[in-house]
């Protein structure tokens, strides 16, 4: 039995729908009512909450208490699943690149542009896929959302499109503009 770690901060993965003010909101998590709907055999997920916000909301102390559970889970080294809101979402990636060296397993961020439980939510794909991705991916930090992998370093949100895109990284490691090239 293969044991992943899943930490949840919020986001909009985790967004519920307030009738009373028609918008939507962090109140509670939800992650553990999708997982149990998932089949997983051969894994044990271990979940552990830190936050529940949105991701805008969060700061670095926020994202050092992302690193800091990060690090404990490390200390019984398996893979590493995180959801998060997406427009902070590369920024607490590249903190997680910067600051945790010799990873023995990969840690993998993901999140939802829809909540779960909503129409055409992505977040039960994305929390799926992201699931798989970090018990076959090598040692790293990586996004994986919308059938897609990107190394943390190399990877943007298009706010434009609702969709990341690969980022060239520039020799010295700073991102520079996203160059999108299309698949064939």
């Amino acid at each position: 039995m293969q044991t992943l770690y899943l930490i949840t901060t919020g986001g909009t993965i985790e967004k519920v729908y307030l009738e009373r003010t028609g918008s939507v909101a962090n109140l509670g998590r939800k992650i553990d009512k999708y997982l149990a709907k998932l089949r997983l055999p051969g894994l044990t997920v271990k979940t552990a909450n830190i936050m529940n916000k949105d991701s805008l909301e969060m700061n670095a102390a926020d994202r050092e208490s992302v690193l800091r559970m990060v690090e404990q889970k490390l200390k019984h080294p398996a893979p590493v699943v995180i959801t998060h809101g997406t427009d902070t979402l590369v920024e607490t990636g590249l903190l997680l690149k910067k600051r945790l060296k010799h990873l023995k397993f990969p840690v993998v961020l993901t999140g939802a542009m829809t909540p779960l439980g909503f129409e055409k939510s992505d977040g039960l794909q994305n929390l799926t896929e992201s699931l798989l991705a970090a018990r076959l991916l090598p040692p790293g930090v990586y996004l994986v959302i919308h059938s897609q992998v990107f190394p943390i370093d190399r990877v943007r949100k298009d706010r434009k499109h609702s969709r990341f895109v690969r980022a060239a990284v520039r020799n010295n490691g700073a991102r520079k503009k996203a160059v999108v090239t299309p698949r064939p």
